[in-house]
Order: C-alpha cells, then structure tokens, then sequence
C-alpha cells in the first residue's frame, strides 16, 4: 500500500540538525520531520563535552579567535566564509539554546559555564582557553531534549519510525521523498517543495567506533543514486579516547578538566607531539601520538591501548607543572568530588563497562572512529550544490554531520559539531521555509515508488549465497585496517579492490525474513548497501589525494602538500566506478601555514 502526504518543507532525520531545521522552518511553512529513530534516541544525544562559543564568561574570548583555531584545526582546508559565520553566529545560538530551556552548568555568578577543549586557544598567548559552553557531560543530550520539546510547541508533525529510501528529483528540482514504515511495511510519498536531510554519519563501517548502530550514512547515500556528489569523504575523524575495544567514546572534556594520556611506560607522552598545549591538541594529532607511541612498543603491555589518567593527584601534579590557573588566578587543584560532578556520565561508563572508578584507576583508551567531516556538498546557508561551480540545487538542503559546508575541513575541532549543527540547521529551516513560500509545487513522477521497490525487492529476492552479515563484519575490519588513522598507497588499493568484491557479493544477500511489520532485518540490509557505497566512496578519494592532512595520514606521503592539494575533493557514484573532481578552498584571511600546537 502507498500512502501520499504534502508538506511546504520534509525533514529528513530527527537529531540537533533536523530539529533545529524543523524548529525554523515550522515558522513559516508546513513542515514534518521524518526519522528512522525516535528523535531523543538520535546520536546528538551522545554528544557529551560541549558546545564552542565565545562568550568570554570565564576569560578574555573573542568569534575571531574561534574561527582561526577552525581554520587552523582544519589543517587550512575548512572554507572561511562558512567558518567565521558559524563562529560568529554560534555566540547568539548558545544563547538561543538557553532561552528555550537548556539547562546549562553553570558558574557560581550564574552565568553559563565554560570549560577547555582541544584545539581552543587563546591567539594572542597559545595557552588554551575555556570556550565550551557545557551541561555536565550531557551536553548534546540536553540540546536534543530541549529542541525536542519546542518543536512539539511549535505542532511540528513527526513520522518516527520511517525509513527514507528515496529523493524524488522533478525538473532539476526537489519533488519529495519516499520513506518505509517500519511498523507496516507500507510506503509513503512526501510530495514537498522543500527538503532537507539531516541524517546523521556513517562511522559504522569502521570496526571500532564511537558511532551508534542508526548511523549509517544513508543521506549521503540516497543523494549519491540521485547524482549528487559527496564531498571530502577520505577526512573521517578519529577520536583519541574511546574506551579499548568497545569504542564508547570518552568525552576530550576530561582532557579539559585535567585528565593526562599515559603510555605503557608511565610516561605523559603529548609533551613530545604538542608542547604547547599538550593534551589538548586537535584530535586527529593526538590519534597520531596514541598510534605512534604504541607502533613505537610504548602500549600498555604490548597491547593496543593506552591510559587516560583523570586521577585528582595525577591531576593536580601536572597542572601545577603547567601552571595551569582557576579563572581567578588562583592555583587549580581538584578533588574527586569535583570530577564525578563534572564527568558523571563518564564515570558510569567506566564503572559499567570496564569496572574501574575514573578517580581512583587508570582509563584504557583507543583511538575510535567518530566523526565525518565530508559528506554533501552545501554553502554556508545549508543549500545543496552540486559542483565545482557550487551550482545549487533548488530546494535540496543539508545540515549536522551528513552535510560538508565544509567548516570542518580535514579535521573537526571537539564542541564545532553542536555548533555545527544549531547555527546550519537554523540555517536550513529557514531557507528551505523562504524557498518553499516561493515555488511551486514540482509535479510527482508517474510512479514515485518505482526505485524504492527495486531496492526492496532486490534484497528480498538475491540468490542468498551471501550473508549481509558476513560481508559487514569484512567490511568493517578492512576499513579500520586499511582506511584508519594511517594509510598506504598499497592499503588503499588493496580497499578498493576488496570493497568492490563485497559490493559484488552484496548483489546475492537475500533477506530471510518474509514479513513487512517491523522488518528490521531488511532495513539493516538496505543500510549495509549505503556503507559499501560510501565506503568505495571514501577508500578512492582517500587513494586519490596524494597528502596528510588533518584525518587523512599518508605513510606515504607524510607532508601536506598545499600546492597540489588545498582543494576539495568531489565524488560521484556510477556502479563501481567513482569519477573524481575538486574544487577550491575559500580562504578569506588565514594563509595556510604548519600547524603548532
């Protein structure tokens, strides 16, 4: 059975973006949002150590600074214009975020607190600075709440529990969606002038990750059948702490609270790759040191983990030694009450998965696969373009992590993805409403569910020689191996050749459940297919681009190379062959230079 619903304005995904787009465009036009999840249950709500702005509660902080430690955490290859509109506008969204509800932590004169984070400085000392505006350590999980509630205010409708398979595409413009309802089986069509997608990552196709089991960049993918490139896709970034093995992330805010990495040897190892700022350097270069202390026999008993030390006496130690200081000029000691009440959540992650208390005992750490900094291509008012000329497609829309404005660049700055994802999906709202009240609506295809009942009926009826099972745990064991933290020229081939096999025996995975209520067995398959594509997708840009930078570390080519390569890279999907272009970085004021930390 097909069901038909008009909205002025669909969004796609139910997280901080999609909310937040929701929250805009609900002003002005008729909106629904569509998600796979319930929307408390999206992945903003894992966000844990906080949103960057530059209130300057705590001390002297200025956007500018803000948008040059971006630029500088990017390696040079985030796009100015975005970056400095989203740093000067993440001061009012913090704010915004406060009047509807958000309850901050906060300072003893009320004012919202701020804590240090990775990668945040003061530009004029290079000492780090407090700029992450933060709830405990549930930050990303009060911002979701909070959004939630002002958009069942606002009467916005929500369709949970629907699956999006599908972009319909009408005269160069956006005509709808398609989506599966998981309790039914039944397909839907959302005749729309407008949408937008908001749908998340796709960390899920690497081994270790910090990513929930929903995110597996199906926005991206189902723009890609539709002929729209993905951008930046070989920068994927990998957090420094995720707890050993499980990947469960361990917030950089214990780093800003004091917490130190220790290796195998007792040693506090970051003096050696950031001696300014320490364990406080942007993550893809303390992922490196994690990885070259171990390469280098310095692992915790020759395994593959180190330590993160957030102990008050190892704390205190060493924040004397860096004559780290309260706002007040005063000596900063901490106690264990002090960091339960700061890190809570962390605390019963420790307690529950690894059995140790955080303040008496040792964390073991991995470095866990966690953030996309590419995705599809948008400006920085959240529209969708489609080439290196940034031609726009009407109506089309993205924000959060599915979208590359590109603000993030090679690598993301800890807290620029809360920002990220409340200052673009403002943004998107309230373009996709203004496109909306302007148009018409595009005409629907004579059978608009033609392409999502392919996609169905191919894995219901596949010769079954495969199992999707099978081919995702291959799946993510190459992409950690050969597409991780460090890359090779041969490991990198080898990925190609070794996705486009699995994609080959993807073809034959047959869904064994028959039924249409609640089948969650051909929705994970449907996901699968999205991470071979994205993965084929990543594997040839991150082959292609002969350079580090950033998240992208080449054994081979260890040294950035701005000469050939400061530009962004655009994919394109045709079968099994990916056709490559790029396009220029905008750079405003901060010529590329080496990055110090």
């Amino acid at each position: 059975m097909v069901h038909t619903h008009t909205y002025d304005v669909i969004v796609v995904g139910g997280g901080g973006a999609g909310l937040m787009a929701a929250l805009y465009a609900s002003k002005r036009a008729r909106t629904a949002v569509i998600s796979k999840l319930y929307p408390t249950r999206s992945h903003t709500g894992t966000a844990q150590g906080g949103i960057g702005a530059a209130l300057g509660n705590l001390e002297e902080d200025h956007w500018e600074w803000h948008a040059f430690d971006t630029v500088k955490g990017s390696d040079y290859l985030g796009d100015q214009d975005a970056i400095e509109f989203m740093c000067r506008e993440a001061i009012q969204a913090v704010y915004d975020l406060e009047h509807m509800g958000l309850p901050f932590s906060r300072t003893p004169q009320g004012r919202i607190d701020q804590r240090f984070f990775g990668g945040h400085t003061n530009n004029m000392t290079g000492k780090p600075v407090r700029r992450s505006c933060y709830a405990a350590d549930r930050t990303g999980h009060m911002i979701l709440q909070t959004l939630y509630q002002q958009c069942i205010k606002n009467g916005i409708r929500f369709f949970d529990e629907f699956q999006v398979m599908d972009l319909l595409l009408q005269n160069g413009a956006v005509a709808g969606v398609v989506a599966v309802e998981l309790a039914t089986g039944d397909l839907h069509v959302f005749h729309s002038k407008a949408v937008v997608f908001a749908t998340g990552g796709h960390g899920r196709m690497w081994e270790v990750t910090s990513n929930a089991y929903a995110y597996t960049g199906d926005g991206v993918a189902v723009t890609l059948r539709r002929g729209i490139p993905a951008e930046d896709m070989e920068f994927f970034q990998f957090h420094p702490t995720g707890i050993y093995k499980l990947g469960i992330l361990i917030t950089e805010a214990v780093r800003g609270e004091g917490g130190v990495l220790i290796n195998g040897q007792g040693e506090r190892f970051m003096e050696r790759y950031a001696p300014r700022i320490k364990d406080l350097a942007s993550r893809d270069v303390v992922s490196r040191a994690i990885y070259l202390e171990i390469k280098e026999g310095r692992g915790v008993n020759g395994k593959n983990y180190l330590y993160l030390d957030v102990r008050p006496e190892t704390v205190n130690y060493y924040a004397e030694k860096d004559g780290r200081t309260r706002p007040d000029g005063s000596p900063y000691r901490v106690t264990a009450e002090e960091i339960l009440a700061k890190i809570p959540d962390i605390t019963d992650f420790c307690r529950t998965y690894l059995g140790v208390d955080p303040v008496k005992d040792l964390i073991p750490i991995q470095p866990t696969a966690h953030y996309a900094m590419g995705g599809i291509p948008t400006n920085k008012y959240a529209e969708v373009v489609i080439d290196s000329r940034n031609t726009v497609l009407p109506g089309l829309y993205a924000a959060g992590e599915c979208a590359c404005v590109s603000v993030h660049g090679a690598n993301r700055l800890g807290t620029n993805s809360l920002v990220d994802l409340v200052v673009f999906g403002k943004y998107a709202g309230i373009k996709a409403a203004e496109y909306a009240n302007g148009v018409d609506f595009q005409p629907l295809p004579e059978d608009p569910t033609d392409f999502t009942r392919q996609q169905i009926e191919a894995l219901r009826h596949g010769d079954g020689r495969e199992k999707a099972s099978q081919i995702g745990r291959e799946l993510r064991h190459l992409m950690f191996d050969k597409v991780g933290v460090f890359r090779t020229e041969e490991g990198l081939q080898e990925a190609v050749e070794k996705i486009k096999e699995l994609r080959e025996r993807f073809r034959h995975v047959r869904v064994s459940d028959s039924g249409r209520a609640f089948n969650t067995e051909l929705l994970n398959t449907w996901e699968l297919g999205n991470l071979l594509d994205l993965a084929l997708v990543t594997a040839v840009s991150a082959l292609e681009r002969k350079e580090s930078r950033g998240a992208h570390a080449r054994e081979d080519y260890p040294k950035r190379d701005d000469e050939n390569w400061l530009k962004h890279t655009l994919a394109w999907l045709d079968g099994d062959r990916v056709h490559l272009d790029y396009k220029p970085v905008v750079i405003t004021q901060y010529t590329p230079k080496e990055r110090v930390y």
